[in-house]
């Protein structure tokens, strides 16, 4: 089953935490202190997650994979906090990967500018 509906869900919570009271609202509160510390969050969340691969590729219990998924969840919210503070809709960043598709990775690497 397609769960990506839950962007747009998600994306509509974001929207409303911008009026939200910081002390009221984990999303509001990260707002409130901007871009460094949202982006504090997700690369913290990054770090989380590569962690959490490198012991799934070590051990491939469930209870890694479960570990993983949740970082992983963890990594792609603030991510979506991150762009819905700067007012970056996702599917910008969609569109730049849509147009990379099919593109072979090192070529799109050697066409950057």
């Amino acid at each position: 089953m397609d769960k990506s509906y839950i962007f747009g869900e998600l994306l509509k919570v974001l929207e409303e935490r911008k009026s939200a009271a910081p002390d009221k609202s984990y999303v509001a509160s990260l707002y409130e202190k901007g871009v460094p510390k949202i982006a504090q969050k997700l690369g913290e969340e990054a770090v989380e997650s590569v962690i959490a691969a490198m012991k799934y590729a070590q051990d491939a219990s469930s209870e890694n994979k479960e570990e993983f998924l949740k970082e992983s969840a963890d990594l792609l919210f603030h991510w979506m906090v991150l762009c819905s503070y700067m007012d970056v809709h996702p599917n910008e960043v969609f569109s730049i990967l849509e147009d990379r598709f099919g593109l072979s990775g090192m070529d799109e690497k050697a066409n950057r500018s």
